[in-house]
């Protein structure tokens, strides 16, 4: 981005190292909105010639940012400001409402929707016995064109009329409840891990890269378990808002 050597002043008597007074500078550049989300860096060469520094120097302070999740580095496009973080409340919602609420433009791609024997733990969750047969939906949720959450759910066949096409265009639950099935509660367990290679290939990430993982099951005002979820999110893009109160 040009100009943005001319917004960051370095103290070189300060003890403070270099790396972090260039990085504390240009994440105050990005949460002011002077650089916008999808904006485009100069090169770590010509940054660092900018400002008179070392190349490491450069490299280390844009890496901090990167590691915040502030700033991504694309092959063939260079380093750029991301997207706004979503951070979400924990409560018994669709992520697509949320972001929709957010406006925040969601958008899903259908990776898989049939229906297959249910794996033990979806079994377990829903209450099934071993063979039983379940739906199975697998999406790719996008917020502002950048991959989100790769979103995987089994419910009991049978249980509501779904298709593919209500699926890429509304969120599950939204589906769900056209469909007359309420959700009252849910169990839900939060959690991370890295990313498989298949998972990081979806969401523009590297193979290890840290996820986030939510795993859910639903249940409707009688008590019946409707929906469980194995859910993956980008830790850099995605954070989950508990409010906690004491007893």
């Amino acid at each position: 981005m040009d100009g943005l050597a001319q917004l960051i002043r370095i103290d070189r008597s300060s003890p403070v190292p270099l790396y972090y007074q260039v990085a504390q500078r240009m994440q105050e550049l990005i949460e002011s909105a002077q650089l916008p989300p999808g904006s485009r860096l100069d090169n770590e060469i010509t940054l660092a010639d900018q400002l008179g520094l070392s190349r490491p120097t450069m490299r280390q302070a844009i890496g901090h940012l990167v590691d915040k999740g502030l700033l991504v580095r694309k092959r063939g496009v260079g380093t750029q400001v991301a997207q706004r973080r979503v951070s979400r409340q924990v409560e018994l919602t669709s992520l697509y409402d949320d972001l929709d609420r957010a406006r925040r433009r969601p958008r899903t791609e259908v990776l898989a929707f049939e229906v297959i024997t249910a794996p033990a733990a979806a079994a377990a969750a829903l209450h099934l016995p071993a063979g039983a047969d379940v739906l199975h939906v697998e999406r790719l949720r996008y917020a502002e064109d950048e991959p989100l959450a790769v979103l995987r759910n089994y419910l009991p066949a049978g249980l509501a009329d779904i298709s593919r096409d209500a699926l890429a265009d509304r969120g599950l639950y939204q589906v769900l409840r056209d469909s007359g099935i309420q959700m009252r509660i849910a169990d839900q367990t939060i959690g991370a891990r890295k990313a498989s290679t298949a998972e990081a290939r979806l969401l523009g990430e590297v193979r290890g890269a840290p996820l986030l993982t939510m795993s859910r099951t639903a249940y409707d005002p009688a008590g019946h378990a409707v929906e469980y979820g194995d859910h993956v999110y980008r830790a850099s893009h995605y954070s989950f808002e508990l409010t906690l109160l004491s007893r």
